[in-house]
């Protein structure tokens, strides 16, 4: 029988989405615990009776406008360019989130774990942009599965052939356009 050790691991070692998975945990539970003892006198001051009525105190993924969580809000467009740009804006506006947040607050309790998720997120812009990073700056080159996708694009061969052109240092404006004019696709 297989047993994993998972004591000597973190969140670090998770991949992003799986600790963007557990962020939303940590927040459910920051809620729970300070719905749990609601008196219906509070629930109706606070403004949290419309919530109730649907949901009583359970935690239910929603922003606070009150728009429900889909499916709708994750951006995938199958463009690595395009997608880690909305991967760089959607960990900008959690971090914006959690200073929203930290603005609202002063209990200890909510403030620790939300400052916790803000560096993450912090960490998780800068992935994200070392990725935009390195993909930028093999724009050109034949490894390059952005400019040409495999599967639609039949023939066509970026113009990139060593190393030392990847910078774009020796690929010709010339032969940027004889390879675009030979893809069955604008650009």
């Amino acid at each position: 029988m297989l047993v994993r050790d998972f004591t000597k691991r973190s969140i670090s070692d998770a991949s992003i989405g799986t600790e963007e998975l557990a962020h939303i945990e940590i927040v459910s539970t920051i809620l729970y615990q300070l719905t749990r003892n609601m008196t219906i006198d509070q629930i109706k001051e606070s403004g949290f009776d419309t919530y109730f009525v649907d949901h009583t105190a359970g935690v239910y993924p929603q922003a606070a406008s009150g728009m429900p969580f889909s499916a709708a809000t994750l951006q995938s467009t199958g463009d690595v360019i395009a997608d880690l740009n909305e991967d760089l804006a959607a960990e900008q506006k959690a971090r914006l989130t959690y200073d929203n947040i930290l603005r609202l607050t002063d209990d200890p309790d909510v403030r620790d774990p939300i400052k916790f998720l803000r560096a993450r997120e912090i960490i998780h812009y800068q992935r994200f942009a070392e990725a935009l990073g390195i993909t930028l700056e093999r724009a050109d080159c034949k490894t390059n599965y952005y400019l040409t996708n495999l599967t639609f694009d039949k023939g066509c061969t970026p113009p990139c052939d060593t190393p030392q052109e990847t910078r774009g240092e020796s690929v010709s404006d010339r032969r940027r356009q004889d390879y675009r004019s030979s893809c069955r696709r604008p650009f």
